[in-house]
């Protein structure tokens, strides 16, 4: 080998081993830097502390990333950013939930960050119905705060319950954050509210075994799941106790067998009179049906990724979209490019989104028609599987669009519970149709016109001038002075 050759390879060897050193320090100063955090530090955060500020002081990077909850930037298919008003993208809703709070104001879910701001501001909570208090029960400040159980440490879980929103709203003055998921003497994920415990131990099993990876989904579960106000509980009669309907299992239609057998109802519909059922939000039933929890991956492996920054590793708590951030959430696991694991999810999307638009029109159709039966004198019994008809559809159709993620968590099993409800609310419509014809009306019901959310509240009867009215009042007259400021 020639003198140059020699003089060359030096140079290529040397280079090599500079750089492989170089790799070698920056591990060393990484792993010093995590050593630093390998210890939990001296904690002394009260076990009732709700303040999030307060956990941050200790745990600062997980604070500050949950604090970017607050950006509603991002935006996809089916997660539109901003403060949307879902009844003006859709006024068949006004119809579909007409005699229920929801048609007076549905938006679209934002950061955790707002949970205070999104119940201080819809008109669900609207105007006063007596002296000194609001229409809702206590019982809905349950999954909006931190506060909620130290209260209920504080004062016990029945006293939580008891008693309108409103008596309480001093008390919760804290967005969703730390103590809702984690324990303060050790930093472990629990479980702060008690109908996630009650609910397993309904199916018979017991929550407290629970493994560490499955407590990283079910933290989540405490709150993003499906739930009913239960006001017959031996003991606790006329308190609206939280409860989810799991007896019968987590499934859609074991819970609507629940639910028909303790004849339960939400409310019943202003047009059709149909007693119906409300999906809350079941992300955690959907998920528990999806491919990626049947391989052990949890909610935060997806919606909390792990994150380094200064070389420490640790729970990213800007919860948000996988979508908003696939390099950390999809792409440790799918080597596809971002733009095809995108593309695959809004195809999704899209196809549940057409199955979910075609079951609304079978359902306004449906409630319409049904309204008119009555008008021309239908009588109870005749109406009677026409209603359960309408209730076990529409109940199909919430349940898969009232969680958000259904078409990402389980498209599979969206798309088979829409199916099944478009086939429940067409054997409505036929037995409408022979019903119709029975009581003379032998042409079809027109559909109404609900091109607007203005022209859909108009049509089921809401002032909504006067609900503005009544809010501002309740907000002036009778909410706590921070209340009051907060939503102006």
């Amino acid at each position: 080998m020639s003198t140059k050759a020699r003089n060359w390879m030096l140079l290529i060897i040397t280079i090599v081993v500079v750089f492989l050193l170089g790799v070698l320090a920056s591990n060393i100063t990484n792993r010093k830097a995590e050593a630093r955090f390998a210890y939990m530090p001296k904690i002394e955060i009260d076990e009732n502390e709700a303040d999030n500020a307060v956990w941050g002081e200790y745990f600062p990077r997980e604070y500050q990333s949950f604090m970017q909850t607050l950006d509603t930037s991002f935006a996809s298919y089916n997660s539109k950013n901003g403060h949307k008003d879902l009844l003006d993208d859709s006024p068949r809703l006004v119809v579909l939930w007409a005699g229920y709070g929801f048609s007076k104001d549905y938006n679209a879910p934002v950061g955790h960050g707002y949970a205070l701001n999104d119940i201080q501001n819809t008109l669900r909570t609207g105007g006063p119905t007596g002296p000194g208090t609001g229409p809702m029960p206590s019982t809905c400040w349950t999954c909006k705060s931190p506060d909620v159980p130290r209260l209920m440490n504080e004062i016990g879980i029945d006293e939580f319950y008891k008693g309108k929103w409103a008596d309480k709203g001093h008390e919760i003055v804290n967005p969703i954050g730390c103590a809702d998921c984690h324990d303060a003497g050790n930093m472990g994920l629990r479980i702060s509210r008690p109908a996630l415990a009650e609910g397993f131990e309904a199916m018979g099993k017991d929550i407290s075994e629970a493994s560490h990876n499955e407590m990283r989904s079910l933290v989540c579960a405490q709150c993003h799941v499906e739930y009913y106000f239960d006001k017959k509980i031996p003991g606790k009669e006329g308190i609206p106790y939280l409860k989810f309907p799991w007896k019968n299992g987590m499934g859609v239609e074991d819970m609507e067998a629940y639910y028909d057998a303790i004849e339960f109802s939400d409310w019943t519909h202003s047009i059709s009179k149909a007693p119906m059922l409300k999906a809350q939000h079941p992300g955690y039933e959907l998920f528990s049906e999806s491919v990626h929890a049947k391989r052990g991956v949890s909610c935060a492996d997806c919606h909390m990724p792990y994150k380094t920054e200064g070389g420490q590793k640790f729970t990213d708590h800007h919860i948000q979209s996988p979508l908003a951030n696939p390099s950390n959430s999809c792409q440790v696991c799918h080597r596809e490019e971002t733009k095809s694991l995108i593309g695959d999810v809004t195809e999704r999307q899209v196809k549940n989104k057409t199955e979910a638009v075609e079951l609304e029109k079978l359902l306004v159709h449906a409630h319409v028609e049904a309204g008119k039966a009555w008008e021309l004198g239908a009588t109870e019994e005749q109406m009677k599987l026409i209603l359960m008809d309408i209730r076990h559809a529409q109940w199909r159709w919430d349940y898969s669009v009232a969680s958000h993620g259904a078409s990402f968590h389980a498209p599979l099993e969206v798309s088979r519970i829409m199916t099944s409800g478009t086939r429940i609310a067409q054997e409505a419509r036929l037995k409408l149709a022979r019903l119709l014809a029975e009581l003379g009306q032998n042409y079809p019901v027109p559909y109404p016109n609900i091109e607007t959310k203005a022209l859909a509240q108009e049509y089921i009867g809401l002032d909504m001038e006067k609900l503005k009215a009544e809010k501002a009042k309740f907000k002036k007259n009778i909410l706590p002075t921070w209340m009051k400021e907060s939503v102006e």
